[in-house]
């Protein structure tokens, strides 16, 4: 090992003009903040040669925990010791701000109210791209020819709403579906769609697991269309804690419409009291048990011939 790098890890003794230099430091603490707020001298450590950052209190309401950094330095072979820097730091245990978070992160469900605007992302993965009417039909597509010439002479701008497509025709179709937009969700945002309102209303909540029966067999259930119908429903029963909510299908509640003609849940019979017959219970251990000793006046009386 060097002698350079045993010196980088030694420790630096503090220099001792500058250690001397409390009074100095404090009052450059004093003249950033005001009289009053720099607490007691806490420590002074050494920067480097010849600099030192003497440490004192901060007694200023909000700065819990905080210190008035102030170093102060001298020049080689100088006597006068000179301001180098004076800061507010926090310590250890110093009360500190969050740390700050995009506001895309921070929204949350429920946060927007009247007049707040979204904006979503160009490359938001719970969208992609819907059908514009430019996309012309496969080879192997049952579209006839003559179909295909009338909806290429049709127009099928996502943002013109006011042309009624041809009935039959490919724009009728995704009109019908619901892609006839710019983006429509992708499988990523349907699947968290589904986990989510799965957590709220689906078969492992408490609800569901107290309920009779789940919302499939439910006449209170509105079916919804796509592929998230086969999985969820609109709930319509006004006294259950999901009107107007969309329920998993293995959802349910005390409402269920077939609550009352449902069979009720077996009970068990009640206890019997037998009170005309008595219980036998031995007062002494059987003698073959081995648990106590057998004595003399435990055994039996010999027969002597008595009638």
């Amino acid at each position: 090992m060097s002698a350079a790098t045993t010196r980088s890890r030694t420790p630096r003794t503090p220099d001792r003009l500058c250690v001397e230099a409390v009074e100095l430091a404090r009052a450059a603490a004093e003249e950033a903040a005001f009289p009053g707020v720099v607490g007691a001298h806490v420590s002074a450590v050494a920067e480097g040669d010849r600099v030192v950052t003497h440490f004192f209190e901060s007694k200023e309401p909000g700065y819990r925990g905080w210190r008035w950094a102030v170093t102060v330095t001298r020049a080689s072979r100088a006597k006068n010791v000179t301001l180098d820097e004076t800061v507010l730091l926090p310590g250890d245990d110093a009360l500190l701000a969050p740390e700050w978070v995009p506001w895309s992160e921070r929204l949350r469900p429920g946060d927007m109210g009247p007049g707040d605007l979204l904006p979503t992302d160009a490359e938001d993965l719970r969208l992609e791209p819907g059908w514009s009417g430019e996309d012309t039909p496969p080879p192997n597509s049952v579209v006839s020819t003559e179909m295909a010439e009338l909806v290429e002479a049709e127009d099928a701008d996502v943002t013109d709403r006011a042309v009624v497509p041809v009935r039959g025709s490919i724009t009728s179709v995704a009109e019908e579906l619901g892609m006839r937009r710019a983006r429509v969700l992708s499988r990523y945002g349907l699947h968290t769609a589904a986990d989510r309102w799965d957590e709220s209303f689906g078969a492992k909540t408490p609800m569901a697991q107290a309920a009779p029966a789940s919302c499939v067999s439910c006449g209170f259930l509105v079916a919804i269309g796509g592929s998230l119908g086969q999985a969820f429903g609109v709930c319509a029963n006004e006294f259950s804690p999901a009107d107007g909510r969309l329920v998993s299908l293995s959802y349910g509640c005390g409402g269920h419409s077939e609550a009352a003609v449902m069979p009720a849940p077996l009970r068990p019979a009640p206890p019997v009291l037998d009170s005309m017959a008595s219980d036998e219970f031995t007062l002494r251990p059987a003698p073959d048990t081995g648990s106590v000793p057998v004595s003399e006046s435990d055994l039996p009386a010999a027969d002597l011939g008595h009638s």
